[in-house]
């Protein structure tokens, strides 16, 4: 399993609740954009539509190499491949009051490209500040041991 691209900036935003894995319906010339490592997940998010699930802002910049037959919009909406049961059960979640689907990672898992979906709870600004807190207390206690 190959890492492309992590979203940190949505554990900073969002208590995780749940992970899912995803297909992505992807061209040619974006899958070799992808194995270049040229992507950003940071302002990406999941919708669903009837019974298909939707990633959006997902930028995939265009391949240079590629033809004139490729797509051209490098933040397209791009369709996400999962059971019907797990679409419906996120479904379900989704429309609970402060619940949405942010892609936390993309990866390769063999030859084909994947997506790590999270469903997400949203944090309060207080929230992200003890986060913050929580880490630097990490960190210092860390630097403690380390010096022990």
């Amino acid at each position: 399993m190959k890492q492309i691209a992590y979203n940190r900036y949505a554990l900073y935003e969002y208590f995780v609740i749940d992970k899912f894995e995803a297909g992505i319906v992807l061209s040619g010339s974006e899958v070799k954009s992808l194995r270049a490592g040229n992507c950003n997940l940071k302002d990406s998010f999941c919708i669903l539509r009837g019974s298909s699930l939707t990633l959006k802002n997902l930028h995939i910049p265009v391949y240079d190499k590629a033809g004139a037959f490729s797509p051209r919009d490098s933040k397209r909406d791009r369709a996400l491949l999962m059971h019907k049961a797990e679409t419906a059960r996120l479904a379900g979640k989704i429309n609970e009051k402060g619940y949405t689907l942010v892609p936390l990672s993309l990866y390769f898992s063999g030859s084909l490209v994947k997506v790590e979906v999270a469903l997400c709870k949203g944090k309060q600004s207080y929230d992200k500040k003890r986060t913050v807190a929580e880490r630097d207390q990490k960190r210092a206690l860390d630097r403690e041991l380390k010096n022990y």
